[in-house]
């Protein structure tokens, strides 16, 4: 198969340079998949036949790690002395924003390889500051050749990408020798969720030049507890395999000013009420937080608060879906009186916040606009939670015989 011609000349092409690279294509990682304890236990022996890189695509991708390898002058002399022509795509560096500069270095982000009709995709992983691996999105400037390849049928660059650091596995399939992530199918699940969206630096700034931010010590020694708070939310939920999200005060912390709002006195977390798993509770507990209320049931309104250091407070939210929207649910303990805060429908994107892998809703604005109304960017010191919010309801009041089972104070 000339697919497979063009793949093996590019992995000799790679190993002439001693470049490490992965195979990350969703296909032929997808076939792989399903056989891949065969292929585990196989020797090297010739295949009979050519059962993966034939697959019908005009693509093979292929991921490279930073740092790995420096000499591309050299790569792209040898890669043209063998036929290829190719394409560099470059993006500036989001590791090197922050709310002091907005630096404007570009990096390489993708290369495409291209051998008659078949090309290789090589998209280039970068380790961020929260311990994961990124890619950034595939962007043609103007100048280039917009029909080099077929760009709509790239399975990666359409959004940047978060992924957890894999493990990788040498193989041999189809007698070619490659390296894949240990565990395809863990990695196949995280392609369509990968979606990243970066912090918003320049509106930060803006917001800043209004607003001062508050440098006192208070608002840095509670910066920094919310951040310790945050990251032991994570450690905590992760290791339950639960997804979360940043909600209400932190997720706009996150969307208006990249960072932890110092007067909201709580970390704020979203948890879709199909993801609850009865652990939880003792899991916070374990991890040195105790529970300070529990409001509603699993039904109907939960929400928990567990007691960080200080008077800090970690809240739970848990959403409900609806056909046309989602809600999470709202409990007075001294009137039983329930409130419900409605939202449009989300989906998850991740974010690095105070060097974290994160979920954020990835309709940030009309997430944040359901809650905090049109002037959301106008900072809000005083807050009350039954009717400050732009998208609170009244929802009933809990029967009193329920009292003891959804109003629980410790």
């Amino acid at each position: 198969s000339f697919k497979q011609h063009v793949v093996k000349k590019f992995l000799g092409l790679i190993s002439s340079q001693n470049i490490p690279v992965y195979l990350i294509d969703p296909l032929v990682l997808g076939l792989i998949d399903k056989d891949i304890e065969q292929i585990k236990s196989t020797s090297d022996g010739p295949s009979p036949e050519c059962k993966y890189f034939c697959a019908p695509r005009d693509f093979t991708t292929f991921a490279l790690l930073d740092k790995t390898w420096k000499h591309e002058v050299e790569l792209f002399r040898i890669a043209e002395k063998m036929g290829f022509q190719w394409l560099k795509i470059l993006h500036k560096d989001p590791r090197l924003d922050g709310m002091d500069d907005l630096s404007g270095t570009e990096i390489p982000l993708h290369y495409i390889f291209k051998l008659a009709s078949h090309a290789i995709h090589l998209v280039v992983f970068y380790e961020r500051s929260g311990h994961y691996l990124w890619h950034g999105p595939l962007r043609l400037k103007q100048q280039m050749d917009r029909k080099f390849v077929p760009f709509q049928k790239l399975h990666f660059g359409r959004y940047p990408g978060a992924y957890e650091k894999p493990e990788f596995l040498p193989v041999s399939i189809d007698d070619l020798k490659v390296q894949i992530p240990q565990n395809p199918s863990s990695f196949l699940e995280e392609i369509p969720h990968s979606r990243f969206l970066e912090c918003r630096y320049r509106e930060a700034r803006a917001f800043f030049q209004l607003y001062p931010d508050d440098t006192s010590l208070d608002a840095v020694e509670f910066r920094k507890k919310a951040k310790s708070l945050l990251h032991l939310a994570a450690l905590t939920l992760n290791n339950l395999g639960v997804k979360f999200w940043l909600s209400s005060g932190t997720c706009l912390g996150w969307y208006r000013q990249c960072s932890i709002i110092p007067y909201s006195k709580d970390v704020d977390l979203g948890i879709f009420i199909r993801d609850y798993k009865a652990d939880i509770i003792p899991a916070f507990q374990k991890a040195g937080l105790p529970l300070k209320h529990k409001f509603g049931k699993v039904e109907d309104s939960l929400e928990l608060s567990f007691q960080g250091e200080g008077d800090l407070k970690l809240d739970i939210f848990f959403f409900y879906e609806e056909d046309d929207h989602i809600w999470n649910g709202g409990t007075q303990a001294k009137s039983g009186k329930k409130f419900k805060y409605l939202f449009p429908k989300f989906t998850l994107c991740w974010t690095e916040f105070v060097e974290l892998k994160v979920h954020v809703p990835c309709e940030t604005l009309q997430y944040v606009e359901a809650n905090y109304g049109p002037d959301w960017r106008v900072p809000v010191k005083t807050w009350d939670w039954k009717s400050s919010p732009s998208n609170v309801q009244d929802n009933g009041v809990w029967p009193v015989r329920e009292w003891d089972e959804v109003i629980q104070i410790y």
